[in-house]
């Protein structure tokens, strides 16, 4: 498999940013990592070896970016408004270096947004704020509403809240969208979101799909058996929806 490994500093982010790169043709996909991942979690969990047919085929190629959850949303020791910066930092890295990088490697037009857990966020939500650069979006284990608590998984803005965070939270903004336009295009997008039947996050995908709908805006929902968030699901899933 054609394995390509990546690293510059991100002046949006005034650090140095890492990215593995499988495949040389097809589709792009734009794989985030999971809950403070890392790039190379996928390769090592042998999430990437599940795709290795299509990836081998030139059907897909997939660029497996960097988070920075420790430094916004799991930041816990600093406010949440600090949070809610240095996430919106982490977009403009993936909108004005990750995404040209990745045309620069592969002119298809085609780009899916794809993330499991935390990365299932990522994925979902710049997809539906910037569906203009996306074809399809796969939210697999994901949470879209950071602002409850829910089991284990606590509120990760600590009780506050600011238009930045609302705009950053698909649960909230999706019943809001009505400019024509905006909301035309995310009905273009092909969106898949898979949730485990004991996964925390069951209502909160079964919500955020009704939402959708309300909007009319077409996607599936799929609900697995047990809990379904581990690696050995996420390999299984990404053969059937990437």
């Amino acid at each position: 498999m054609h394995r390509e490994y990546h690293r510059w500093f991100s002046p949006h982010l005034q650090r140095d940013m890492e990215i593995l790169i499988f495949g040389y043709s097809g589709a792009r996909v734009l794989f985030f990592p999971p809950r403070i991942g890392r790039f190379y979690d996928y390769e090592n969990w042998g999430v990437i070896e599940a795709l290795r047919h299509p990836i081998e085929q030139g059907w897909l190629q997939v660029f497996c970016v960097d988070s920075v959850d420790r430094e916004s949303f799991y930041c816990f020791w600093c406010h949440p408004r600090g949070r809610i910066t240095r996430h919106l930092e982490y977009e403009n890295y993936i909108l004005y270096e990750a995404l040209p990088f990745s045309r620069q490697k592969n002119s298809n037009p085609y780009l899916m947004s794809v993330g499991c857990s935390f990365g299932a966020y990522h994925a979902v939500n710049i997809a539906l704020r910037h569906p203009q650069y996306f074809s399809k979006v796969v939210g697999m284990s994901g949470r879209y509403d950071l602002t409850f608590s829910v089991g284990v998984f606590k509120d990760l803005l600590d009780g506050y809240y600011d238009e930045d965070i609302y705009f950053n939270t698909p649960s909230h903004y999706v019943p809001n969208i009505d400019n024509g336009d905006y909301l035309e295009s995310i009905r273009k997008l092909d969106i898949i979101l898979v949730i485990g039947q004991e996964d925390a996050f069951l209502d909160n995908n079964r919500d955020l799909s009704e939402k959708l709908w309300n909007k009319g805006i077409w996607h599936a929902l799929h609900i697995w058996d047990e809990e379904a968030h581990k690696a050995r699901y996420w390999r299984k899933m990404v053969q059937l929806y990437v």
